[in-house]
């Protein structure tokens, strides 16, 4: 056997048994504590306010306008032209 063939074999093995501690590990950790009843919930309430607030405090801003076509604008931009490929002809092959 090559020194190389015995290196991976070796080194192959290293995440494997990580693998497997980090799945006993968290087989033996402690169960987590049950959640609190809902009157219980251990925060802060938040307190009612008298009135309510908008949704958006800040209007969004207006988008700028589009530019103006027709007789009192520039004309539309002229598309771009257009590229026709040639159809090339099959050489004939005389024999």
């Amino acid at each position: 056997m090559s020194a190389t063939f015995i290196f991976l074999m070796v080194a192959l093995k290293i995440p494997i048994f990580g693998l497997f501690y980090i799945v006993w590990y968290a087989i033996q950790s402690p169960p987590e504590p049950e959640p609190v009843g809902i009157d219980e919930d251990g925060g802060t309430k938040r307190p009612v306010d008298p009135k309510p607030r908008p949704r958006h405090p800040h209007p969004r801003p207006e988008r700028p306008r589009r530019p103006r076509r027709g007789p009192h604008g520039a004309p539309r931009v002229p598309p771009p032209p257009r590229v026709r490929t040639v159809v090339a002809r099959a050489r004939r092959v005389e024999k």
